[in-house]
């Protein structure tokens, strides 16, 4: 009886799990964090340690006055008390007036602003709130992992429009029948893009919305980068005509302002959608404490600049360390958004057979560097490689000084 438990309880494990939870999968990020644990448990590495370059989480420090906003209310009774939606006010309020500065849009924080536990929950949960099971959505491939993740969740017929390099990662929009677009419930886009690095132009988003007004779907714009265009101008949903009748936009601290572990961001869009990922929220979770919010307040009111402080750094960042790559022999092409370099797989590497999920662990094992397998982001990611410019110039430097002996034994 002893012998037949191991096999029974691998038998439970799949009978307690969905069919939905399968479609997911283990993702990128969880892969590439089990790959750094057996790294760092290895006592023979302990000479090379890790250079983690696979998360967009910045070594840059948010606005000091931030900080010292949220730990000044920490203490207060309220900060340790659930929020519900109506004590999100003063938020809303900041979010809406740095919307009209920003983007020159005037919107109603009462009716068109929702707190959001990070952009990366609003875009999971969206799908839920306005698509039935089998309803048809598209994504960009590739996209950020969270926008497929949102359309599993909700049991969506999901279509991919593949981004080209040839095209500059332009959404090719006539590729898509009259009667695919009348399938369609829903539209996710975003850009800047996420992993591609590329700004994106608002003619792709205007073009986009007039497709969803003549074919009568949702698009929901995921725009965390707005303020991270290193070349030209960040486009934004709500500068596109319609979004008050069938758009909403995703916005986050993260980026911007360096507050990605406190998981603040907020939605914009039309009064219907959100309402509905309001009502959702409300049976998933409660909103960040006080505290956090009131330090949001500030960033958005008193640091509305503070994103613009960044570029010249990450514009070092990425010049310095596409020439270091260059002098390798590993031609990486411009990126005109902050944070990553897109990588495509080198020829030698192809060569050998190697994708992107073997590259990136061969990258780890030999040089103890920590990259992003494009595939993580759709199948049009295959062959590429995200790297995260989230430590200093000489940090980085140093990352392509590393790979340097490894790669000429490979070439």
């Amino acid at each position: 009886m002893k012998g037949l438990l191991p096999n029974l309880s691998y038998k439970l494990s799949w009978m307690l799990t969905s069919k939905r939870l399968a479609r997911l999968g283990s993702g990128g990020f969880d892969r590439n964090d089990q790959r750094k644990r057996s790294y760092n448990l290895d006592s023979s590495r302990q000479q090379q340690p890790l250079i983690d370059l696979s998360l967009g989480c910045t070594d840059l420090l948010p606005p000091p006055d931030a900080i010292k906003a949220m730990g000044n209310h920490l203490e207060e009774p309220r900060s340790a008390a659930y929020c519900l939606h109506a004590a999100t006010g003063s938020f809303r309020e900041a979010a809406a007036a740095w919307c009209e500065h920003r983007l020159g849009v005037a919107v109603d924080p009462e009716r068109e602003v929702l707190l959001l536990v990070g952009s990366q929950e609003g875009t999971a949960h969206f799908p839920m709130a306005v698509l039935d099971p089998g309803d048809s959505a598209l994504i960009l491939d590739p996209s950020y992992p969270s926008h497929r993740g949102g359309l599993e969740l909700a049991d969506a017929s999901i279509q991919t429009l593949p981004l080209e390099p040839h095209q500059h990662w332009e959404p090719d929009f006539k590729t898509i029948t009259t009667a695919q677009w009348d399938q369609l419930r829903l539209l996710m886009l975003g850009f800047p893009h996420n992993p591609t690095a590329c700004v994106g132009q608002q003619n792709w988003l205007d073009e986009a919305m007039t497709h969803a007004q003549r074919h009568d779907l949702v698009v929901a714009h995921d725009n965390p980068y707005l303020d991270l265009a290193l070349e030209g101008e960040a486009p934004a949903l709500l500068r596109s005509p319609h979004w008050r009748e069938r758009g909403i936009e995703f916005f986050s601290l993260s980026k911007g302002w360096c507050l990605g572990g406190f998981r603040l961001a907020f939605a914009i869009g039309a009064e219907p959608l959100i309402t509905a990922l309001r009502q959702l929220k409300s049976v998933v979770d409660f909103n960040q404490c006080q505290a956090l919010q009131q330090g949001a307040v500030v960033a958005l009111s008193q640091h509305a600049d503070w994103p613009a402080r960044l570029l010249p750094i990450y514009r070092e960042r990425r010049d310095r360390t596409r020439a270091a790559l260059s002098d390798l022999g590993w031609s990486v092409p411009l990126p005109s958004m902050a944070l990553y370099l897109w990588m495509p797989l080198p020829s030698w590497a192809r060569a050998k057979g190697w994708g992107d999920e073997q590259m990136a662990a061969e990258l780890l094992e030999h040089c103890g560097i920590v990259v992003t397998p494009g595939s993580g982001f759709g199948e049009a990611g295959y062959n590429w490689l995200r790297l995260a410019l989230v430590r200093p110039v000489a940090e980085l430097e140093a990352a392509v000084g590393r790979l340097s002996p490894w790669w000429q034994k490979q070439c």
